[in-house]
């Protein structure tokens, strides 16, 4: 079977993605502060009204440069703004019940010792998609002579969580370390642990703020709104800005960086004093990607359950000469009755376009490209291993199934893994976990995808709110998640709450259009498309994407139409 992994992402994603990169290596800052902004240290006066935790906006320093890059449209506002959260954790529930409907917020209360003790619903319409709070923070930039240059506003990810305020808060945060912008993301928990801060000086990383190098003044604060909706000080912070520019031959030296995905972790968190990588998103090929989350089932003891552990070797980390000259699995084969099991489903195909494979190995011609992720509802993860007889070029591949307590329970063969040799991939793919198909407008089969085969990994968080959500999945670093060439095992997950997104827009992968009639057609993603896998429901794994094609050959279009309320094209 060939194997043919995705072409670097559109030149649009490449270009946001170097932005948040930038970010982080570009925006050096200092604050000069008006007012008091200091976080409260141990034994603080707090506010005890149980359930309300207590805001407030402060700065971390005093002195703020930002270095603008050849070649960058202008300068990431990271202001040093943090907003603290003391008394009571923050925390809010984020859902849709469908694309037809609108996203909903609450906020979650619990006391002190972080037990629920209510909730309240947030106004409606304020809280739009996925990504935060939108507008909550607003600045105002003047030059020299006092003319107002720009005002931008930014959006405030609760899970943009930096670090503590003092030694007695919760060591660590359970809370997700990203805010998701997939756009047909379902659910989402955003949270502030009691005694943390936040990062809120994040000024929109998509929309760098066109300021040349000079003297600036910036004046900080937090919307009105929020303010009386969280009981907020009105503390405006005034901060000096100075932007130098920095001349390097085009670009900060990190927008040539290659097209796949660095987003699609919630980490690289410490940069800049704060996650820089401010949502989940897609990736084209395979290529490793930096693993920064914590190992939450590690730290709590149930490393067994989704990776290293007690009778378990996973061959991307263990070394051959340290692994017995064959392994099976162990344990009661099959799935025993009533164990629970994952439910993956597919999502509509989004970042839709045409491309005319200059790029790839049949120029001149039109392909339609685009972004498909299948995720896993739960209850239970998707946990397949990879064992490898000596010699052989496929491993045997084995679902396994884990009780209410993460204790493995079983396993059950679900066909093979690859080996991918190319550069930048050089990883074991499983195979048969999604297909694609273009369909025409009676739903028939027009095209199908060269793509067949996949290196699991939870680059999207799709839900957060069903039931067995894993806030901080273990298997997002592609570099560990799926071995080496000489692995004898590997392990591969898609955990609860999580999906896995991969670009079509490798001819082959993408699907040839150049000569089809002009009308509808359907992007179809399917999800355990020979249904080797064991699932809860095998209703739910296919999506249809609703596609127009118009032009001429060489010059071919595509509409979009939205799915619902979702205008993700």
């Amino acid at each position: 079977m060939a194997l043919a992994d995705e072409e670097p992402m559109t030149s649009q994603h490449h270009r946001s993605r170097a932005r948040r990169v930038a970010l982080a290596a570009s925006a050096v800052l200092t604050v000069v502060i008006t007012g008091a902004g200091a976080a409260p240290g141990a034994g603080a006066a707090q506010a005890a009204t149980p359930g309300k935790p207590k805001l407030k906006l402060i700065a971390a320093t005093n002195a703020v440069t930002l270095d603008r890059y050849e070649g960058e449209p202008g300068v990431y506002l990271d202001l040093g703004t943090y907003i603290t959260v003391d008394n009571a954790p923050l925390e809010f529930q984020v859902k849709r019940k469908s694309y037809k409907d609108p996203v909903v917020a609450q906020q979650i209360l619990r006391d002190a010792k972080g037990k629920k003790i209510g909730s309240k619903a947030l106004p409606s319409g304020l809280v739009k998609d996925f990504s935060g709070l939108s507008d909550f923070l607003e600045v105002s930039i003047k030059n020299a002579q006092g003319q107002e240059v720009a005002k931008p506003k930014g959006t405030f990810c609760p899970n943009n969580a930096s670090g503590r305020l003092r030694p007695d808060a919760p060591a660590t945060s359970h809370y997700p370390e990203s805010c998701p912008t997939n756009p047909f993301t379902l659910g989402s928990v955003w949270g502030v642990e009691k005694g943390w801060a936040a990062n809120s000086s994040t000024v929109d990383y998509d929309k760098p703020v066109d300021l040349p190098a000079g003297e600036y003044t910036a004046k900080v604060g937090v919307a009105k709104k929020y303010r009386e909706l969280f009981g907020i000080p009105n503390d405006q912070r005034t901060i000096k800005v100075t932007v130098r520019q920095i001349s390097n031959g085009g670009g900060s030296g990190m927008t040539g960086m290659s097209g796949h995905s660095m987003s699609g972790m919630s980490g690289m968190s410490g940069m800049a004093g704060h996650s820089m990588a401010h949502h989940y998103g897609p990736r084209g090929a395979d290529e490793p990607t930096p693993g920064a989350l914590s190992h939450a089932l590690e730290d709590r003891g149930l490393a067994h359950h989704l990776g290293d552990g007690t009778g378990h070797t996973d061959g991307s980390r263990i070394a051959p000469a340290l692994k017995p000259a064959s392994q099976r699995p162990t344990g009661r084969a099959g799935a025993p009755a009533g164990v629970p099991k994952p439910d993956l489903r597919s999502l509509p195909a989004w970042d839709i376009a045409i491309t005319d494979g200059e790029d790839g190995d049949a120029p001149g011609k039109d392909y339609l490209a685009f972004s498909a992720n299948v995720w896993n509802a739960g209850p239970a993860p998707l946990v397949v291993d990879g064992f490898r007889k000596p010699g052989a070029d496929l491993m045997d591949a084995y679902q396994y199934f884990y009780d209410a307590k993460g204790k493995q329970v079983g396993y059950a063969p679900t066909g093979t893994m690859e080996w991918d040799p190319r550069v930048g991939h050089e990883h074991w793919h499983f195979t048969d976990f999604a297909s694609y198909r273009l369909l025409a407008a009676d739903q028939h089969e027009i095209v199908k995808s060269g793509k067949e085969a996949f290196c699991l990994a939870n680059t999207d968080a799709i839900d957060y709110t069903v039931k067995n959500a894993n806030f901080k999945p273990y298997n997002t670093d592609l570099s560990t998640a799926c071995g080496q060439q000489n692995s004898i095992s590997v392990r591969e997950v898609l955990d609860v709450g999580s999906g896995d997104t991969y670009t079509q827009y490798r001819p082959g992968q993408s699907f040839d259009v150049t000569d089809l009639p002009n009308g509808t057609y359907y992007i179809e993603v399917i999800a355990n498309p020979e249904k080797r896998l064991q699932e809860t429901n095998l209703n739910n794994n296919v999506a249809l994407r609703k596609v127009i094609l118009g032009g001429e050959p060489g010059k071919r279009t595509v509409q979009v139409p939205p799915v619902d309320l979702v205008n993700a094209p």
